[in-house]
């Protein structure tokens, strides 16, 4: 089953993205990005510009061959179904991935905004609905 993990109150959604996928990709997972295409547009702007001494691979899932999507540690997909990994999935937006049981790990990523916080409400009872433990990982606090 997958496993769920809500990362709340991130002061800066692409930010912390950043940071997070820069994470994931030295420790060798394989991550598909999720949301919608505009916050898609700007992470992979945000991924190029965020650190002068760090370089996270990454490609868009419609644009890039399927041999490039497989090599890519990272790839953003405004759908996950055709997705070529399927280890971690990080879900920037703001309803549930459709596919998102296929994954090992599902990361969700809320700032402290209320229409975020609400929208995170919803995903995280719909997980808890159908059975998923979830784990909660409050940024504020530094956990």
């Amino acid at each position: 089953m997958t496993e769920v993990a809500f990362h709340f109150n991130a002061p800066d959604k692409l930010g912390y993205a950043c940071r997070l996928l820069r994470k994931a990709q030295a420790g060798g997972a394989q991550v598909v990005v999720t949301g919608a295409p505009e916050l898609l547009r700007e992470l992979d702007t945000a991924l190029w510009t965020f650190s002068a001494l760090d370089f996270v691979p990454h490609c868009h899932d419609a644009v890039a061959f399927e041999a490039v999507r497989r090599r890519t540690p990272v790839v953003l997909a405004e759908s996950v179904r055709s997705a070529p990994h399927r280890q971690v999935l990080v879900n920037l937006g703001t309803g549930v991935p459709e596919g998102f049981e296929g994954f090992e790990r599902l990361i969700e990523v809320v700032t402290g905004q209320d229409e975020d916080r609400l929208q995170a409400r919803r995903r995280w009872k719909h997980y808890a609905d159908r059975g998923y433990g979830i784990i909660r990982h409050d940024l504020a606090q530094g956990q």
